[in-house]
């Protein structure tokens, strides 16, 4: 070939990839905020995440777009075995972890909790709930559940026949079923639950904090070993209120939104100390999820979109 071919021809080449390569990260960004939630919804970790988002994006920019019926589906196939793959590691990683883990906490737009299965979906109790899940089990119930995949589609995702899909399905929806809240509280409960709360804390009127928890009830707190927290849960009325009135006056309690619902911040010298997220039974505030690790709060002030 002359040169003045070869020069034509490698000056064509460039373009072709560009268009492929837009062609790909068009098709990805139209669909990121749902692969960042399935991904999240099966590893409660948004840095976990983001790393199979872009382990999703490194192979997806090798596929041969034209061979790819349905782009939204193709996408959650990879995704979901890239974070199945992930979730096994961290699995193996929670078992050394220091004391209690709970998911990390992402700040959600206020019209996430207008989605009320969405806002479930993510909430810390129902994270804490798939976290008693075999991975498979929680691929296939976030899959089915909260994306509804048919079938075959989430089949083809974990590498399971669609009857086998069918019983774990059925199986882990046994299994939340038993342990899920007994009851879904609107964001306008747990709202004013939670100003209630706040003011008692604020003015260490102990009373009114027994008076608004649970005889039962379980406060949890995640540091990580990193930072200080208890190790075991904290159980019972009083002791629960105890530790909540110990908290430092200098300390800032604002309203916020994590995780589709109204959670509050504790600041303390401008940064986030701690991410408080409540679940509320019967009227009464049941489980309190404090997360203090410095690692999970990194992200707190960026808003992370969710979606179906």
């Amino acid at each position: 070939m002359s040169e003045r071919g070869e020069r034509t021809r490698n000056t064509a080449e460039p373009p072709t990839r560009d268009r492929r390569m837009d062609s790909a990260t068009e098709a990805f960004g139209a669909h990121r905020n749902l692969l960042f939630t399935v991904a999240y919804e099966m590893l409660g970790s948004a840095a976990d995440a983001e790393d199979v988002l872009q382990e999703t994006w490194l192979r997806w920019v090798g596929v041969d777009l034209h061979t790819v019926r349905d782009q939204r589906a193709y996408l959650v196939r990879m995704t979901t075995r890239q974070a199945l793959t992930r979730l096994r590691t961290l699995r193996r990683r929670k078992e050394s972890y220091v004391g209690p883990w709970l998911p990390e906490p992402l700040l959600t737009a206020p019209d996430v909790a207008e989605d009320v299965e969405l806002a479930d979906s993510v909430s810390m109790a129902m994270l804490l709930v798939l976290e008693t899940l075999a991975p498979t089990e929680r691929a296939v119930f976030v899959l089915r559940e909260v994306f509804d995949l048919d079938y075959q589609e989430i089949a083809e995702a974990v590498d399971k026949s669609p009857v086998a899909v069918r019983q774990i399905a059925h199986r882990a929806r046994a299994h939340v079923a038993a342990r899920r809240p007994r009851e879904v509280v609107t964001p306008a409960e747990t709202r004013g639950a939670l100003e209630a709360f706040q003011r008692a804390i604020e003015t260490g009127d102990l009373q009114r904090l027994l008076d608004m928890i649970a005889p039962d009830v379980v406060l949890l707190t995640d540091g990580g070993g990193v930072v200080r927290a208890a190790l075991t849960p904290v159980v019972g009325a009083e002791r629960v209120a105890r530790v909540l009135g110990r908290i430092d006056a200098a300390v800032l309690l604002r309203p916020t939104q994590v995780n589709g619902y109204p959670a509050l911040t504790l600041r303390l010298g401008g940064k986030v100390d701690t991410v408080l997220a409540v679940h509320i039974d019967d009227g009464l505030i049941t489980e309190l999820y404090a997360v203090r690790n410095p690692e999970k709060l990194s992200r707190i002030d960026r808003e992370t979109t969710v979606s179906r």
